[in-house]
């Protein structure tokens, strides 16, 4: 199948999940065979800076050599015509260029798909409505997500919720950790990663026996870890850095229970790692996150709203089976959802 995907800003531009996901996407797709080529601003740099650039497999092909969004947009019905698409997979924002993508796709006599991941900038645009009508099929990751695009307009018969997958090869090759600690919880440490929940949850089982590790990096660490100190609670949590997925596997594994705390997340990509490698979940609700959807309805998983629910479920789950890996996720495996996408690409008559 040969596929074109529209992304205006990838993630070598951009620290938008969205756009890690859709590329995300594209490469397993490439995996399977496919011809998958993405139109996008030029990120890369040289002397010898072509058109083109192929990194791990995937084709990048410029539209504009700097993120123009009017530019892009004029260029962009072009080039897709002349790819010859079987199928445009396109991001939402700017709104200009999915309209490009649109008339791109129309002229090549193919399907637009969008991929309407949620953190992305659409709603200042005076074309905003425009980004929901135009796609033939909106992919979202999630209920949550899926629900807000209702909110819009958009008819379940168009809308397809796709969430992000994992490699479940890759988390049976990795060994646990000899020495991991009961409790994890990781994410880009921002305003939103909401950390003092769960440190106040842990402050309440000071007098017990655990050990805490925070995966992941970001401007509000700092913070993060001075409120471990407040508490006094830092001697026995572990801030790890921005370490790889390897490792995170390998902690997941030997790990007991992983907390999900953060106020907005489209997909609670790091929890679903965590859930697949044999961890409890524990989530606290949030208005703007996803997160409770993947423990909701599940034997190995609790949804509170409180730290001191936090503390229960802790000690609750210190009852539980220790799994290092956990098959009744496997439908999140990379080669189901993948598979999935092609499903809906034919639905749509390619």
């Amino acid at each position: 199948m040969r596929v074109a995907v529209v992304s205006f800003q990838t993630s070598h531009r951009t620290s938008r999940q969205g756009s890690a996901r859709t590329e995300a996407l594209a490469r397993g797709l490439v995996a399977r065979g496919h011809d998958v080529t993405v139109f996008c601003t030029q990120w890369w740099h040289g002397d010898d800076a072509g058109a083109e650039r192929v990194e791990d497999g995937l084709r990048f092909r410029r539209v504009d050599v700097a993120p123009n969004p009017l530019s892009s947009a004029a260029r962009l019905p072009g080039q897709l015509a002349r790819f010859r698409p079987d199928v445009v997979h396109a991001t939402p924002a700017p709104p200009a260029v999915l309209l490009a993508a649109r008339l791109g796709a129309t002229l090549g006599r193919a399907p637009l798909v969008c991929d309407w991941y949620g953190d992305e900038s659409v709603d200042g645009s005076p074309l905003a409505g425009a980004a929901t009508t135009v796609p033939d099929e909106l992919l979202a990751p999630s209920e949550f997500v899926g629900s807000r695009l209702r909110e819009r307009g958009v008819d379940d018969e168009r809308l397809t919720v796709l969430p992000e997958y994992i490699d479940f090869d890759r988390v049976r090759a990795t060994e646990p950790h000899a020495d991991a600690p009961d409790i994890v919880a990781g994410r880009r440490l921002d305003a939103d990663a909401n950390l003092e929940s769960l440190f106040l949850g842990l402050a309440e089982l000071r007098r017990e026996e655990w050990t805490a590790a925070i995966v992941g990096d970001g401007p509000a660490r700092e913070e993060f870890e001075a409120a471990a100190t407040d508490l006094r609670i830092d001697d026995r949590v572990t801030f790890m850095g921005d370490v790889s997925r390897e490792e995170r596997i390998a902690l997941y594994r030997g790990a007991q229970a992983f907390v999900h705390t953060a106020r907005r997340e489209q997909f609670a990509t790091e929890l679903l790692w965590a859930l697949a490698c044999g961890c409890l979940g524990i989530v606290e609700y949030q208005s703007e996150s996803a997160a409770h959807e993947l423990v909701e309805r599940r034997d190995r998983g609790f949804r509170v709203t409180s730290s001191k629910e936090i503390a229960a479920a802790i000690r609750e789950a210190r009852n539980d089976e220790h799994l290092t890996v956990d098959d009744a996720l496997v439908s999140f495996d990379r080669e189901q959802v993948l598979g999935d996408l092609l499903a809906r690409y034919r639905a749509l008559g390619v």
